[in-house]
């Protein structure tokens, strides 16, 4: 079968196709899965840029969707035909201490990711994609969409009527805007596009701040707010957008620290979070509870995700080159 690896260190220009034996049939408590999707993160340009060492021939991607072509004595999740899309941390079932490790576990990082076109896991690796998805509408759910879901709905407890806050238009942003509309919430979004806001106000964005034009967005979002700020905030970009989102944030409110785009580390304003009583909570994606809790919401809204461009696998350093252009709205995806 076909596969993708990467090569001496990493970089765009070590991806290789290669050929590898087919992995067999499942055994006890596995499914075979043709893999047909994937889609790319932050997280997996970190990887195959080679700023995140793995080892010579990791296989990238740390989302998969396809389909089962087999079970495994004992899978009772799962039949010959299903619909699956994969867990980020394998590991983490539920509970809230499933991924000490970090990335140790993530298929794509410290294990074999899914830009390949079969895989045998354990059944437990996976769940069931959503209703009438496509393979490439169900893998941007793994890391973008449940990272959405778990910064507004398990840890954020958003509600109708709440404010959600989203910086950018990448994939998690798009997502928490889709969200929080069919939730009932009123959504503000940044972004330095001017095309892309209006990508975004057509989709429901109830007000928009190109961040270049007002660098002081923090106060503006507040105005829009009528002075109270938002009740939740997407965070992506990390120190160099943190002291804005604690500014456009209300007192009390909740601020999902889920992107380090401006930097891994930088200075915190302690003083204004305190004397505003918000919640700062750092996160990285979910449990494969809680993506089987969000894969059952998406079965009953009306919202699918979006999705900038799809590339073949052979043209995954293209897909990456074009992420990081940052003119892409929504998500990017591999056809495997």
């Amino acid at each position: 079968m076909r596969v993708l690896r990467m090569r001496d260190g990493g970089g765009l220009d070590n991806l290789r196709m290669e050929e590898m034996a087919d992995p067999g049939a499942p055994g006890p408590g596995e499914i075979r899965v043709r893999v047909r999707a994937s889609s790319l993160n932050f997280h997996d340009l970190g990887v195959v840029s080679g700023r995140m060492p793995v080892g010579n021939g990791r296989i990238p991607m740390s989302d998969g969707a396809g389909e089962v072509e087999a079970v495994g004595e004992g899978v009772t999740d799962f039949a010959v035909g299903d619909a699956v899309v994969s867990c980020f941390f394998p590991d983490w079932q539920e509970g809230e201490n499933g991924m000490a490790d970090n990335f140790a576990r993530t298929p794509g990082d410290g294990i074999d990711g899914y830009a390949r076109e079969v895989v045998v896991t354990p059944a437990s690796w996976f769940t069931r994609a959503p209703k009438g998805y496509s393979h490439q509408e169900a893998a941007t759910l793994t890391t973008a969409g449940l990272t959405a879901w778990r910064a507004l709905v398990v840890d954020g407890g958003i509600k109708a009527g709440d404010v959600v806050l989203a910086l950018g238009t990448g994939g998690v942003s798009v997502f928490a805007l889709q969200l929080a509309k069919a939730m009932g919430a009123t959504v503000v979004i940044t972004s330095s596009s001017d095309e892309k806001l209006e990508r975004a106000r057509a989709m429901g964005a109830d007000h928009v701040v190109n961040y270049k034009a007002v660098p002081e967005w923090g106060a503006r979002v507040r105005e829009m707010t009528g002075g109270r700020g938002a009740d939740h905030v997407i965070e992506v970009g990390g120190p160099g957008t943190l002291p804005q989102s604690i500014e456009a944030c209300r007192i009390g409110g909740h601020i999902a620290l889920i992107g380090v785009l401006t930097g891994a580390s930088g200075e915190v304003p302690t003083a204004d979070l305190m004397r505003r009583h918000q919640r700062l909570q750092g996160l990285i994606v979910g449990s494969r509870r809680h993506q089987q809790d969000f894969v059952r919401a998406l079965d009953g809204l009306a919202l699918r995700p979006v999705i900038d461009r799809v590339f073949p696998l052979e043209d995954a350093a293209e897909a990456f080159r074009h992420e990081m252009s940052g003119g892409h709205f929504g998500k990017i995806c591999l056809e495997i």
